[in-house]
């Protein structure tokens, strides 16, 4: 085993790339909330961009580690240490056996992950081993982790004599910068939805000036949001049709949801917006309580925000390969 939970936290599980293709079923994809940060973090770690994580909320679990492990921690930030010893973000850690992770205060986001050599070796259900906790499968056995769980890793590369550490964290001198995809964290951008037209004009002025509030029941099925009701110009019924990660819906009350990555597969309220793929990882790390400004852009801007994110993780990827295997037996 690599991993022991010594103390579980408030949510901690296993997450994946998730399993696309099965919403016909009922089934959706799942995955970490924050897929920038759990794919950083796997690169860091030297492994497959798509291996499984642990999505960790705050309060946040104790974990042992049993052997000697590489790992990174990226996302919120909950002031991690090792035996005390304080854990940057962002930046690869080679950990000693017997040593033990904390996460004692918290600073800022929402979810953080912790990624390991090889990744985190559990159970696969239709391809993934993402945990869907609606369907109880996968993950360790369809559940959050709890007290005494123990994890395996998968194959990784030999480390190397010089990254044996003389003390219980070796820090390794690389970090990724993550400014780009975090920028001005609360504007959340979005690509008009199928019923956008459908607002009344004070409706959409609303949505262009109003800071909306995260309400605290909002979890990784949909972030419920706080507003002035915002009405459709000409009251309607729909059919239930397809939705996805960042669908956001207008609620028979005038609310709005926002569908995160437990989300159900189809939905019968209007479809007013989208979040544009690449700002979904800042909405990730946002709380309850905290504030929304939503603003439209074009298909093709929001084509570009993404390309450009997909590009910096291709070039990280290149990069930490290069650095790790200089570091690491070949």
């Amino acid at each position: 085993m690599s991993i022991s939970i010594i103390k579980p936290g408030i949510l901690d599980t296993i997450q994946d790339s998730g399993r696309p293709g099965y919403a016909d079923w009922g089934i959706n994809p799942g995955g970490p909330m924050d897929t920038y940060a759990a794919t950083l973090a796997n690169l860091l770690a030297g492994s497959e961009k798509n291996a499984a994580v642990v999505e960790v909320h705050f309060p946040a679990p104790q974990i042992l580690f049993r052997k000697q492990s590489l790992i990174a921690l990226t996302g919120g930030d909950f002031q991690p240490t090792l035996n005390d010893i304080p854990l940057p973000l962002c930046q690869p850690v080679v950990v000693k056996e017997n040593t033990i992770l904390h996460f004692p205060s918290y600073r800022s986001g929402a979810r953080c992950y912790l990624a390991i050599e090889g990744g985190f070796a559990t159970d696969k259900w239709l391809g993934s081993r993402t945990t869907n906790l609606n369907a109880g499968a996968t993950g360790l056995t369809g559940r959050k982790l709890a007290k005494n769980d123990e994890l395996s890793c998968g194959p990784g590369k030999k480390l190397s004599a010089n990254l044996r550490a003389e003390t219980d964290a070796a820090i390794l001198p690389w970090r990724a910068d993550t400014a780009n995809c975090y920028n001005n964290v609360h504007e959340i951008s979005c690509v008009p939805g199928n019923e956008w037209g459908l607002l009344d004009w004070e409706s959409k002025k609303c949505w262009e000036e109003t800071n909306f509030i995260i309400h605290p029941s909002s979890d990784r099925m949909g972030y419920q949001l706080k507003n002035e009701p915002l009405k459709m110009s000409n009251k309607f019924q729909m059919v239930s049709t397809g939705v996805s990660f960042g669908t956001i819906q207008l609620l028979p009350n005038g609310q709005l949801v926002v569908l995160m990555a437990d989300h159900q597969t189809t939905g019968g309220y209007p479809r007013i917006a989208h979040v544009v793929s690449a700002h979904l990882p800042k909405l990730a790390q946002l709380r309850p309580s905290d504030c929304i400004k939503f603003g439209m852009v074009k298909m093709e801007e929001a084509e570009k925000l993404y390309q450009s994110q997909i590009h910096d993780l291709n070039l990280l990827q290149e990069s930490c390969m290069t650095r790790l295997n200089e570091y690491l037996c070949r």
